[in-house]
Order: structure tokens, then sequence, then C-alpha cells
């Protein structure tokens, strides 16, 4: 049954960056970055009829130029990009192409180049004013840094979203990203850059790739404070996480007073995922883009581009996490406990041979303690927000054990 709410506050104009040619970005059968991805959740995304709300287009991403591509990315590492691709038996391991985690494939530049192409996009819409919103799910490429591909990521399209911004006339810009994985790649080109905050929650570099974002990670010279990151232990759940979040990101988005908000919405954060060790439900990860969401409404005038990125239970979770990304970003948010549609569910069954989750939701009751009930010594999440805020809370005027 298609699910089209009908509320009465107004429709943000939005786009989404789609097309079927986004799943040739595909590093070849058995890699956790499968295609299927992207096309499960456009298809999940049309039946519960997200696709055919008035305001909401959907837009077929062009494949980035190398100019365009070189606003963040270094010249000769496009041009070894466009080399492997044309023929990947003759990687280049030294900036990660050809590599387990980046295998080399035919077309490889092209294909990643269209990811890049869909924020780039998003971007562009949002400068000339004909969208409020973006998404672009096939995008949030967040470990590729300036010369060097890395962890499943050949260009990062978050960051070229970021410059194009700044480019375009926004003055400041944050980066939001709740991958289960640090950002690094997007930390890294933008270290030394005072008008954008990178903020990641993620799970520790103790016990997970890349092994970095840690409390003390906080920028470059000149701009101290805008890289944050909140290292969370392996096994934080849903209460934990999001007791992270609204402890860390509103009171530094509003101190930081940025024009618009990107953020990397990886669902690899799940408790079925498996390549880490969080432990969030859909529903905890549908209240975290719920509150970027919220954050950028209150801050930026609404302006958002939300991007994709991790996610590994390619069937049970990232369908419904990230079209829940994109109904919150239409504004018209489905309700947990709406039944996956019919369509879908069959489709699912057919093709892959194995039950279709039923719900939106995962059927848990969300409860978090507000960091205002106070500091907790012998709690490791509470240990990890608070050596955060101590590290740059003050930077940006707060006090980190009050504000």
């Amino acid at each position: 049954m298609t699910y089209l709410p009908g509320l009465s506050q107004p429709a943000p104009p939005t786009v989404v960056a789609w097309s079927s040619d986004m799943t040739a970005y595909n590093f070849g059968h058995g890699h956790p970055m499968a295609p299927e991805r992207m096309e499960l959740t456009a298809r999940l995304a049309r039946s519960l009829g997200l696709f055919a709300l008035d305001h909401v287009s959907v837009a077929a991403p062009e494949v980035a130029t190398d100019s365009e591509l070189a606003a963040v990315h270094a010249p000769d590492y496009v041009a070894a990009v466009r080399r492997v691709s044309a023929d990947p038996s003759t990687p280049d391991e030294a900036r990660g192409l050809g590599t387990e985690d980046d295998p080399a494939f035919a077309g490889m530049h092209e294909a990643a180049a269209r990811l890049a192409g869909g924020s780039l996009l998003a971007a562009t819409r949002i400068l000339d004013g004909s969208a409020l919103h973006a998404v672009n799910f096939g995008g949030g490429m967040h470990h590729a840094a300036r010369s060097r591909a890395s962890g499943f990521c050949i260009y990062n399209d978050a960051a070229l979203a970021v410059q194009r911004l700044l480019d375009g006339g926004v003055g400041k810009v944050a980066y939001i990203d709740v991958d289960a994985h640090h950002g690094d790649g997007t930390e890294s080109i933008f270290w030394d850059d005072p008008r954008v905050l990178t903020l990641s929650l993620h799970e520790t570099g103790m016990t997970l790739f890349p092994g970095t974002g840690f409390a003390n990670e906080i920028g470059g010279p000149g701009a101290e404070g805008t890289a944050v990151n909140v290292a969370l232990p392996a096994g934080t759940g849903d209460a934990g996480w999001l007791r992270a979040f609204y402890a860390v990101v509103p009171q530094l988005v509003a101190a930081f007073e940025p024009e618009v908000i990107v953020s990397q919405h990886g669902c690899d954060s799940h408790r079925t995922d498996p390549l880490t060790h969080l432990k969030l439900s859909v529903d905890g990860q549908r209240e975290a883009a719920s509150a970027v969401a919220n954050l950028a409404g209150r801050f930026c005038g609404g302006r958002w581009i939300a991007t994709g990125g991790g996610g590994y239970n390619v069937l049970d979770v990232v369908p419904r996490s990230w079209s829940h990304l994109v109904a919150i970003a239409a504004g018209r948010p489905v309700p947990l406990r709406t039944a996956v549609p019919q369509d879908w569910r069959e489709y699912v069954e057919e093709k892959y041979g194995t039950d279709a989750p039923a719900f939106m939701g995962d059927d848990v009751e969300l409860w978090w303690r507000s960091w205002e009930v106070g500091f907790d010594p012998n709690d490791a999440v509470d240990r990890t927000v608070m050596a955060t805020r101590k590290e740059v809370f003050p930077l940006h005027g707060l006090d980190p054990w009050f504000d």
C-alpha cells in the first residue's frame, strides 16, 4: 500500500539524485558495497509514494568533470583513477586503487564521478534556490581523501558538495557524519578550513577502521575546534548514541552558525550490520535524520544536503533507513509502524529468496537520557562525550560542563 501522508505544513522543495546508472559503482560480487543497496532504496522510496510527491523531483546526476573533481581532489589523483579505470590490471595501490577495499574495475572513474555528480547536483540546487533539501543516497563517500581512495570510496562527493557551496558564496557549512566509521576523508580535506565544521559520531578507532577520529583531533592551525569527533564505544545502542548526539551536535551547530548543513547517513551503525559493532535500530537512525533536519530548519533556513554512506545489511536495513531519510527530507516522514509496501516485499522475496521486513521500523522503544541530567563518569559513553566537549566546547565559547 502506497504511503502518502497528508500534512498541513509547507512541503520543502526537495531533489533526489538518482538514476539506475549509479549502480555501475560496483566493486564486484561479494564486495560489501553492493550496488543493490541503491536500487532497493529507490524502489522502496517509490513504492512508498515519495517520488510521486509534487514537491519532490528525481534528477539523474551527470558524471562530474575532471575540473569539478579537482575542487577537492589533486589532479594527478584524478588522472590515476582514470588510468586504473581504463586498465584495471594495473592498480595503483599507493593511491588506494586496486586494493582489497577498493578493487579496480573497468569504468571505475565514470561510476565514482557520477556519484560525485549527484552531490554536486544537490549543492547546485541549493545554491540556485530550486531546492531547500537534497538527497543523494548513493553518495557519502567520506573516506576518500584529496589524493587517495580508501574504505570503498574513490571520490569524496560530500566534500565536493561542501566546496561547491563555499565557492558559490556560502560562508559556513556544517558537515555532520553519523556513519559507524569516522569521516576521515572529509575531515582531512577541510582540516585547515575554519569555514567548515566537521562533526563525526562513530565507533571508536580502537575497534573499527579507519582507526582515527578521537576527541583530540580538532582541526589545523587557525581552524581549531572545527573538527569534532565523538568516538563511541563498541556496543553503543540507540540510547547511548542519541545521548551523545544531543550532548554535542546541537550546541556546536548553534555556536558555529552555518548557512547550510551537509550530512552523511551511513546506516552501518545498525545492530545487524556485518562490518561494525554499534547497536542502533532503524528507529534510531530515523531519529538521527530527523534531528539533522531540525537543525537545518533552526539554523540554516532549512538548507540541507543529505547523502548516504556505509550500510552493509543490504536487504533489511539500508532501503528502510534511506527511505526514511528521503521521507524526512521531503517533509513527509513515514511512521515507523507503517507496513513495508507489499510490492517491494514480493520483489525482494522473488529476487533474493528471503523474507523482507514487514514494517518500516524495528519496533523498539526509543529513549535516551538528556545530558542535562548529569555526567556519569562510570559510563563509557559519557566519558567519550565529555572528552569531546572538553576539547572543543571552549573553542566555541561553550562550557563543557553545563552548555
